[in-house]
């Protein structure tokens, strides 16, 4: 196993941004990006995703339902395929999961399952392999944008989107994307792992 110790992440080098406004400068700057891919690390165990039909459906206890649902948006999947390749950046995505898999968890590698279908590349890492890497506090959920700027995403306690922290330092920006590109390559590809350790679970008990 490689040396998986992240770079330092000085929060006094970050803009904060509330809510809109990193949703809407996301947006933007997405899609300005030309020629480059983007990385995202997702830590938590739990999120409320915003406007999901599926994830609303999964809290609900309908699990049926909300597979359904997931599988229902293969047309979009497909359409942001087509624009990642109109614009040759692609989204790649490192998933950290923890044992035993906790309902969102569950839920999302469905999810994920499916987007890597239609080409994001997703990799798992065991929470247990990032134990020294983690020894001064679990790693943050960041996203990393078409090697210009970094975005450390906040939550509220509940997994409730709260904004983002902006870096635009380049050396910072860089050494993470190396980061996020070597936590890549150390994980598992997401439809191996859903076939071995996902698709034979029963549904999950919401919270």
């Amino acid at each position: 196993m490689p040396d998986l110790t992240p770079p330092p992440l000085p929060p006094g080098q970050g803009v904060t941004l509330e809510r809109e406004d990193y949703r809407r400068e996301f947006r933007e700057r997405e899609e300005e990006i030309r020629d480059r891919d983007s990385w995202k690390l997702e830590r938590r165990q739990h999120f409320e995703e915003q406007g999901s039909a599926s994830w609303d459906a999964m809290r609900r206890g309908e699990w049926e339902t909300a597979l359904r649902l997931l599988e229902e948006n293969r047309e979009a999947l497909l359409a942001t395929a087509r624009e990642d390749a109109r614009r040759r950046s692609f989204f790649h995505r490192v998933r950290v999961v923890e044992q035993s898999l906790s309902p969102y968890v569950q839920w999302q590698l469905h999810s994920l399952r499916l987007r890597a279908e239609y080409g994001e590349t997703v990799r798992v890492v065991d929470a247990a392999d990032l134990e020294s890497a983690e020894s001064a506090g679990v790693l943050p959920e960041l996203v990393v944008l078409g090697g210009e700027v970094l975005y450390r995403v906040r939550y509220t306690g509940t997994g409730v989107p709260d904004g983002a922290v902006r870096y635009t330092d380049p050396r910072l920006v860089e050494e993470w994307e190396r980061y996020l590109r070597r936590l890549h390559e150390t994980g598992e590809d997401v439809q191996s792992y859903f076939t071995r350790r996902v698709e034979h679970l029963p549904p999950p008990v919401p919270a």
